[in-house]
């Protein structure tokens, strides 16, 4: 088996693990009494697991298909694993805070999957494939392009139906717009670092592509 046959290998079992975490942590929900479906799919979590699936895999049937990544699809990958490394970063603040503030939430093993193990996979994944193209750095303005878009829908929507998918964007739950626009900041500014981060890695020394061991070698 080649290095790059392993990298693709792991990556179906990645997309694998997030189908099965995705169907757990909406079989979760069914038990809870506010559920609804179009709740479930508006949640950043459950958005950027589905796009981080497909990516996945389609990343996989590339690194079967050609010895290196082109461009587009380095840049897909990046996008989405900086969005579930976001959801886990959140998740995790808002996990602490409830502790914090005497009331608990519950985290099924659904929901360590979605926010923490299969970011951390996807995270070492990226820093350690050597076949992955070299980012410019104006991809990070489309990095920005889909979460503004959610959170503009979301803002628009919550008043409408009634219901945030996290509470900090519903200015009731918290001390006014002001603090929501705050907390939204603070998401951009995390979502634009850590795609920089993930872009600066691409750009780190490394053995050229064109000496890499051959489409044929074995591990």
């Amino acid at each position: 088996m080649t290095t790059r046959t392993a990298f693709a290998l792991a990556r179906l079992g990645l997309a694998a693990a997030g189908i099965f975490a995705l169907s757990g942590y909406f079989y979760y929900t069914l038990g809870v009494a506010t559920f609804a479906i179009a709740n479930f799919f508006s949640y950043f979590t459950v958005q950027s697991a589905i796009a981080a699936v497909a990516v996945i895999v389609t990343a996989a049937i590339v690194a079967l298909r050609r010895p290196t990544d082109p461009v587009w699809v380095d840049m897909l990958r990046a996008m989405v694993t900086t969005y579930i490394l976001v959801s886990g970063v959140v998740y995790g603040i808002i996990v602490w805070q409830s502790s914090s503030a005497n009331y608990s939430i519950e985290v099924p093993w659904s929901s360590q999957l979605l926010h923490f193990v299969i970011p951390a996979c996807a995270l070492i994944d990226w820093m350690v494939d050597p076949f992955k193209a070299r980012l410019p750095w104006k991809y990070l303005g489309w990095a920005i392009v889909f979460p503004v878009f959610w959170l503009l829908f979301t803002l628009i929507r919550g008043p409408i139906v009634g219901w945030y998918p996290y509470f900090f964007l519903d200015a009731r739950q918290v001390s006014g717009p002001g603090e929501t626009v705050f907390y939204c900041l603070i998401i951009v500014a995390i979502i634009t670092g850590i795609a920089a981060l993930l872009t600066w890695i691409t750009r780190l020394k490394r053995m050229p592509r064109h000496l890499l061991p051959p489409w044929g070698s074995s591990l």
